[in-house]
């Protein structure tokens, strides 16, 4: 095949060692395609015919991002140059071509938002909503707590078992991201919330109930273990219920133990263990929110705080 066949043939063939030899989600190679279909649309429509790969250079890839970056999010942007960079550097490894145009493309600085958390008196409000008369009602109440409580992941969450609960220590042992095992604290709520729970837990197991379920701390209510979807479910309910907050989410959970946490006085490296973060720039994160909520305490409290108000602005 001659050295200028046309571009759209190697992104097929791009697409189809996403999906055999490396074997990315279906999703994943869709969201590739759809980036690599979009460059070959704005090639044809600026070259007025259909592209060969030499026709992608730095100069098309610029103005091809150029156009889409009116319409897009940052992040959406970044995503486009990775997949730009990963077919090109494809594209040298089977010798189409001998350099990476995409290499030059510079990636926006992404921006993330402050993590959501709630204040201690909405987060109380949410911990007593599930009723505490029933099996599932007892479950989600222990769930909510040892959410906050620990702040530990959903995932982490719903992978625990029994033999790691020491109730009589108030801890528990966590597997967390790389499968590395961790040490984290239970509040007093917490253990009376899950003494009720394991009390409990018996009658929802069943007759066909898996043995790895068995020794899940958490149970569905067909006795299988307890799935991210379902806690995500129930926190979404007790958000509505108790605090109108329909965007509720088990991240909040983490998110709010760890603000609460730092304003109580635990430093960083402290919290950085606990909830399992690898750097201590991730856990710096937390640092923004609770100076947020430190500017209110002093506008509301400060003597001359109404009077700056009247002035000019803190800087």
């Amino acid at each position: 095949m001659s050295a200028a066949r046309l571009a759209e043939a190697d992104v097929a063939r791009f697409l189809e060692h996403l999906g055999e030899e490396r074997r990315l989600s279906r999703h994943t190679v869709a969201a590739y395609a759809r980036d690599l279909e979009q460059l070959l649309r704005f090639a044809e429509e600026r070259l007025d015919r259909r592209p060969e790969l030499r026709d992608l250079d730095r100069f098309v890839l610029r103005a091809f991002l150029g156009v889409v970056a009116r319409e897009l999010e940052t992040a959406s942007i970044a995503r486009k140059i990775a997949s730009l960079r990963s077919f090109f550097r494809f594209m040298m490894r089977i010798g189409r071509t001998k350099d990476n145009p995409a290499a030059e493309l510079t990636l926006p600085k992404l921006t993330r938002p402050l993590p959501t958390f709630l204040d201690a008196e909405t987060m109380s409000e949410v911990l007593v909503a599930p009723e505490d008369d029933g099996e599932l009602g007892t479950r989600d109440r222990a769930v909510l707590e040892v959410l906050y409580a620990t702040g530990i992941r959903v995932s982490e969450l719903c992978g625990l078992d029994l033999e790691r609960l020491d109730l009589d220590r108030q801890e528990m042992r966590v597997i967390g991201k790389g499968n590395k095992e961790r040490r984290t604290l239970l509040g007093g709520p917490a253990v009376t919330a899950l003494t009720a729970w394991l009390r409990e837990r018996p009658s929802l197991l069943r007759p066909t109930t898996p043995e790895a379920d068995r020794r899940a701390l958490f149970l569905s209510y067909r006795g299988r273990r307890l799935g991210v979807r379902r806690v995500q479910t129930l926190v979404k309910r007790y958000g509505v219920l108790s605090a109108g907050r329909a965007d509720l989410h088990p991240h909040a959970f983490r998110h709010s133990c760890a603000t609460h946490l730092l304003d109580g006085g635990a430093d960083l490296r402290t919290i950085q263990e606990l909830l399992g973060h690898t750097s201590l720039s991730v856990t710096q994160r937390y640092t923004h929110t609770s100076i947020d909520g430190l500017i209110r305490v002093y506008d509301a409290a400060h003597p001359l705080a109404s009077a700056a108000k009247g002035g000019k602005s803190r800087g």
